[in-house]
């Protein structure tokens, strides 16, 4: 069970006890990685009995995520709902909101990141388990077919060659 209805960060160590200088700025990436990393901490803090980071499994991932659903602001209909399938419905409905397939993903991305990068191994990495990867997928598929968009990896784009300079007219003869 969950003591606290919102997301609170821990404070951050004292003065000193961070690996990272005040001189350094940290790029986006890297301050949202922190971000996340002291939610899940502060969540597994507030975890009834309270959850050390060693004892934490791919289990108690997925129970962070659904946790993590009651702040979400995509609108995934049910199936019974008329307009199940429909990417733009054309009025509201009572279908509930939960956190975006993409927005989970990025999330779980820099938590295994962070997870090894605060001292976890690769092999015992909870963000990284068969059943947390099974989970996002389902929740891709849930999302596109409730959406009715089906989801497909975004092919890379190659750079266009530069276009050609057109030919410089020769001066006017005088």
């Amino acid at each position: 069970m969950i003591a606290t209805t919102t997301i609170t960060t821990i404070s951050s160590p004292p003065s000193g006890s961070s690996p990272i200088s005040p001189s350094t700025t940290l790029s986006r990436y890297e301050n949202q990685k922190r971000r996340d990393w002291n939610t899940f901490g502060q969540y597994l803090q507030n975890h009834r009995p309270p959850l050390s980071l060693p004892r934490c499994s791919g289990a108690h991932v997925l129970e962070f995520l659904r946790y993590l659903d009651q702040f979400g602001k995509t609108k995934v209909h049910t199936n019974l709902c008329p307009f199940f399938g429909h990417p733009n419905p054309p009025a509201p409905c009572p279908c509930p909101l939960r956190q975006a397939w993409g927005s989970l993903d990025a999330l779980i991305g820099r938590l295994r990141a962070a997870f090894e990068e605060n001292g976890g191994q690769p092999e015992n990495n909870p963000f990284g388990a068969r059943a947390v990867r099974l989970y996002l997928r389902e929740v891709r598929d849930l999302q596109s077919k409730a959406r009715g968009i089906s989801y497909e990896k975004k092919k890379r784009k190659r750079p266009l060659p530069p276009a050609p300079l057109p030919p410089v007219p020769p001066p006017p003869n005088r």
